[in-house]
């Protein structure tokens, strides 16, 4: 199967950069490009949609919800520069799929191998919690990203969030799902049709690291399995 060409993938990426179909986010992460975080304050923020991120050639889709208002939207680049995403490199890195463990700048070396990151919703929303219209509107970059990345054979949901936007991405294609076969449960891989299977996890936020909701061995399980199955080494719902 051909990979995604580099251009196409580079076009999408800047369509989305461009992208101001929902003003409450535009003006959302632009205030917080503003206004900064202390910690911060020296950082020229991205402020604008996050692309996603990855190798072009990936068996391995990682779907997240939306970018970090002081992570992504500051960086520029997906699950980049704070707790969320030094939990997933530091397990990536682990797993193989990125070349270090640590992902703090756009600018800083990491690479992703056999590994794409996306987001179902591509700005930084007011606690972090896009609106079902912004969701709708940022379907279509998915969809665009799953017609590109054909090597893809399975999408790690990180959250309910990002299990229900593939699925809506599906349902837009005109695949016919039986919700109560597809539900979300940490761990369990789906066998959607018309689509790559869908592994799902919880989302690696503080709120689920701290508390231990979501520990690293945990993580660690779920990216065995990811790497398995990307690989056709196993099948099957869990």
């Amino acid at each position: 199967m051909r990979e995604a060409p580099p251009d196409q993938l580079d076009i999408l990426r800047r369509d989305v950069t461009a992208c101001r179909r929902c003003r409450r986010l535009a003006d959302h992460c632009a205030k917080i490009a503003r206004v900064k975080r202390k910690a911060y304050r020296n950082w020229v923020y991205w402020g604008r949609p996050v692309p996603s991120f990855g190798d072009p050639a990936a068996r391995l889709l990682v779907l997240g919800l939306a970018p970090g208002a002081h992570g992504a939207n500051r960086t520029g680049r997906v699950f980049t520069g704070d707790s969320s995403g030094d939990f997933l490199y530091a397990a990536l890195h682990e797993a193989g799929f990125a070349s270090q463990a640590r992902s703090v700048a756009a600018d800083d070396g990491l690479r992703l191998t056999d590994c794409y990151i996306s987001c179902a919703v591509r700005c930084a929303p007011p606690n972090n919690r896009p609106l079902a219209a912004e969701k709708a509107a940022c379907r279509d970059y998915l969809l665009r990203e799953l017609a590109l990345l054909t090597r893809v054979r399975v999408v790690l949901a990180l959250g309910r969030f990002a299990h229900d936007a593939y699925l809506d991405a599906l349902r837009a294609r005109g695949v016919a799902l039986v919700k109560r076969r597809l539900a979300f449960a940490h761990g369990r891989l789906l066998q959607p049709p018309g689509g790559p299977a869908l592994l799902c996890s919880y989302h690696p936020s503080q709120q689920n690291t701290r508390t231990g909701r979501l520990t690293a061995g945990m993580f660690r399980n779920v990216l065995r399995r990811a790497k398995e199955n990307a690989a056709g080494e196993n099948a099957g719902n869990g």
